[in-house]
C-alpha cells in the first residue's frame, strides 16, 4: 500500500492506495499542539479504522502547507514504518512546468491537484482548492502552471464577519441558499451574500481566467466548498473529492524509483 499524505490548514488527509486504487480516504484535524508521538498514533488509529496497519505500507508521499506540521507528521510516519516517504517540493518530478516567479512557494496541494486534473484533461484548466483559503491555479494549454489568486474562503470570512459584529448570526454554508436575493431575514440575508456573492467571485473571476486561458478552459474544485456555492455558480465546476490525494499518489509513481 502506498500512503499519501496531505497536511492543510484544517485537515490532514491521508489516502492508501492500492494497485493504483484508493483503498480508503480519511482526515485528520490538522492540530498544531499534537506531538509526533500523538500523530502518530492518530494515524494508527486512522489505518484501523479503515481495515489497515503500518506493515502494509510501502511507500509514502507527503505534501504540505502548514510547515510547522511537515516534520512532526513525516516523523509520525517514520515511527510506524521504515519505508521511503517523499515530500512535494524542489526535486521531485511532476510532468508540469512551473511558469512562476518562485517555484519554490507554489503550495503542495495545488500541484497535485494540477496533476491529478491533467490526467482528465490536457487543458487549459484551472485548479481550485478550498479550505481556510481558496486558491485558484491555471495549467495553459501547455501543459505549465502559469500562476493565480489567494482569496479567503467562505468560512473564515463568515467567522470573521460574526466575530466582529454585534448582532449578526452563525449560519450553515451547506444549507441551500434562498430562492430569492431578496433575504426576508438577517439569516436568509447572510445566506445570500455568502452562498451567492461567493459563486459569484468565483464566476466573475472564472472569466477573467478564460480571458487568459481561452475559452474552454475547465475548471476542477476540491476540498471544502460547499455544495450550495457550487451549485449556486454559472461556471461548469467539476468537483473532484480526492484530487490532491490522486495527485499526490501520481507523483509519487513518477518518483518511486528516483
Amino acid at each position: 500500500m502506498i500512503l499519501t499524505v496531505n497536511i492543510g490548514n484544517t485537515h490532514i488527509t491521508v489516502g492508501g492506495y492500492e494497485q493504483d486504487t484508493l483503498r480508503f480516504c480519511g482526515r485528520l484535524h490538522s492540530d498544531t499542539a499534537a506531538t509526533v508521538d500523538e500523530y502518530a498514533i492518530r494515524l494508527v488509529n486512522l489505518l484501523s479504522l479503515h481495515g489497515a496497519s503500518p506493515a502494509q505500507i510501502e511507500g509514502g508521499i507527503l505534501g504540505s502547507v502548514v510547515p510547522v506540521l511537515s516534520g512532526r507528521v513525516l516523523s509520525a510516519l517514520r515511527i510506524l514504518c521504515n519505508v521511503r516517504i517523499l515530500t512535494v517540493g524542489p526535486g521531485l518530478k511532476s510532468g508540469i512546468k512551473l511558469r512562476l516567479d518562485n517555484p519554490a512557494q507554489l503550495g503542495a496541494e495545488l500541484l497535485c491537484g494540477a496533476v491529478a486534473a491533467l490526467a482528465e484533461c490536457s487543458g487549459p484548466l484551472v485548479v481550485i482548492s478550498a479550505d481556510t483559503a481558496i486558491s485558484m491555479m491555471a495549467v495553459n494549454a501547455k501543459q505549465e502552471l502559469v500562476g493565480g489568486v489567494i482569496l479567503p474562503g467562505p468560512q473564515l470570512s463568515l467567522s470573521a464577519l460574526v466575530k466582529n459584529t454585534a448582532q449578526l448570526p452563525q449560519i450553515d454554508l451547506a444549507a441551500k441558499a434562498p430562492a430569492s436575493i431578496l433575504g426576508k431575514s438577517t439569516s436568509s440575508c447572510l445566506q445570500n451574500g455568502f452562498v451567492l456573492g461567493t459563486a459569484s467571485l468565483l464566476d466573475g473571476l472564472a472569466e477573467r481566467f478564460c480571458a487568459e486561458l481561452g475559452p474552454q478552459t475547465a475548471f476542477y474544485a476540491t476540498g471544502n466548498l460547499p455544495i450550495p456555492i457550487r451549485e449556486a455558480c454559472c461556471t461548469p465546476i467539476l468537483y473532484r473529492e480526492t484530487l490532491i490525494t490522486d495527485g499526490l499518489y501520481r507523483i509519487w509513481m513518477k518518483n518511486k524509483k528516483g
